[in-house]
């Protein structure tokens, strides 16, 4: 009966959209999802698919009374930056919005996003803009979520993304952004599932890329059979290959209950920083970045910006498992020391591990809610002399206010901020910014995500005190 009103309701909405007429528009600009921006009868109109400078006839999906939505049926006049996606479910899976954009024109479109942000946000401007961060873009998704559903009116498994815009997984058979072994995974992977006396409960299967080995984590929500074990040990043993093994996990409720299918086999999860000769362990359920080759610019990067000196103190804010703190520690040296803090004690506990595993022990982790830090307990900590702050996507605003009321000499020379959202970014540099303790000095983007809409950026602040002090 569900399906049967979801189908209903799906043919409405279709009917409905096609009730709409079509017009000829020109695009004067392209936001963040890939949508062309023009005005029509005095409304701004978001044109799915469109460029800018592009004359095109678009279709329109939805109508407000103060913007309509289309989508191009027909390219009038193309922007020489319109290249044809590399996928063929482009515009259908929800995954990427920007492949019809050529890749460069895509990081221009991201770095302005960030100078709009700020500006319009932070009300601030950066003294410089950092070059842009860009690498290659396909195959570098090591992370993933794959949805799964059996359609038992069709008899069949969907494995991948959600359609754009809506809840229904779309039908794709292979995905450029993921490595070239996992995308080759998507059709052999639904008729594993096929197989499965738990396939209409199974909801998900994570993908966690290493140097050595692949982890499947299959979700499932009622208990596996015997069988279904066999038949997961046959495939990973078919689509292992001898440097890089396929290892698969199971979870039937909370995190506790992630566990290896073959205790023996538990699986090798890692990543390296040659620059500072850091191997990051870490497990199939533990947060790191998507973009493994590019996290190693990121860093790189960061650290150049920072720029710690031998037996300073350095201290990294929401630290993970020890992405910046491990390198920090590694480039202050045996005399510096290196403080990572996160809201997890677990993932502080990872973190603290990672260090011994390196053979770093001018290191210290604490676990602190840095959502509610207050400058009594930053100078508690102690001084620092520099700080990186790597927050998610809320930003760290409580510790940004925060920061303003210590005294002078616990306030460090210089802070980097890495972000995930230039809008929160942007709200907090306003913050920092204020009373003119701080000067943002550097910002600018990586392209950790080629072809979606999300922005990392990287941001400089200068302690206005500090740099007072060397002048005089």
């Amino acid at each position: 009966m569900a399906y049967k009103r979801s189908h209903q309701r799906r043919l409405a909405e279709k009917q409905a959209v096609e009730n709409l007429p079509s017009n000829i528009y020109t695009i004067e600009s392209i936001d963040l999802e890939g949508q062309g921006v023009a005005h029509h009868e005095g409304k701004v109109v978001f044109v799915s698919g469109g460029l800018t400078g592009e004359r095109v006839r678009a279709q329109l999906t939805r109508s407000k009374s103060s913007y309509d939505k289309a989508r191009v049926i027909e390219v009038i006049k193309p922007s020489s930056q319109r290249v044809s996606p590399a996928c063929a479910h482009f515009g259908v899976c929800g995954g990427c919005s920007l492949q019809h954009v050529e890749l460069g024109t895509q990081v221009a479109v991201k770095q302005r996003a960030l100078e709009d942000q700020l500006l319009h946000i932070g009300k601030l401007k950066a003294d410089s803009i950092l070059a842009p961060i860009a690498g290659f873009g396909w195959g570098y998704r090591f992370r993933s979520r794959l949805s799964v559903k059996y359609v038992a009116k069709k008899n069949t498994v969907l494995v991948g993304f959600h359609e754009r815009a809506n809840v229904y997984i779309a039908d794709i058979r292979s995905c450029a952004v993921l490595p070239p072994h996992v995308s080759n995974l998507l059709m052999p992977l639904r008729e594993l599932i096929g197989k499965l006396t738990v396939k209409a409960c199974v909801p998900q299967i994570e993908v966690a890329v290493g140097e050595v080995d692949t982890v499947l984590l299959l979700r499932h929500l009622e208990a596996l059979t015997p069988e279904d074990a066999e038949h997961m040990r046959d495939f990973a043993a078919h689509y292992s290959r001898p440097q890089h093994a396929l290892v698969w996990y199971t979870q039937s409720g909370n995190g506790d209950t992630i566990a290896p299918l073959d205790p023996t086999v538990p699986g090798n999860l890692h990543y390296t920083l040659p620059a500072f000769g850091i191997r990051m362990p870490f497990r199939v359920s533990d947060f790191t970045q998507v973009n493994h080759p590019m996290n190693q610019v990121l860093v790189s990067k960061a650290l150049a910006l920072l720029a710690p000196q031998q037996g300073e103190r350095v201290l990294d804010l929401f630290c993970g498992l020890g992405n910046f703190t491990l390198p920090l520690a590694r480039t202050v040296g045996a005399v510096g020391h290196a403080m990572g803090v996160e809201g997890s004690l677990t993932l502080t506990t990872r973190a603290q591990d990672n260090a011994v595993h390196n053979g770093l022990s001018n290191t210290a982790f604490e676990a602190r809610n840095l959502f509610e830090v207050t400058t009594e307990t930053i100078y508690d900590w102690g001084a620092f002399d520099r700080w990186l702050i790597d927050p998610p996507r809320e930003g760290a605003q409580a510790l940004c206010e925060a920061v303003l009321n210590l005294p002078s000499s616990h306030r460090p020379k210089r802070m980097v901020y890495v972000s995930c959202n230039p809008a929160t970014l942007a709200r907090d540099a306003g913050i920092l910014c204020s009373t003119g303790q701080w000067l943002l000095s550097k910002a600018g983007i990586a392209n950790m995500f080629p072809h979606t809409s999300h922005v990392e950026s990287i941001a400089v602040f200068e302690n206005t005190q500090s740099n007072l002090e060397k002048t005089t």
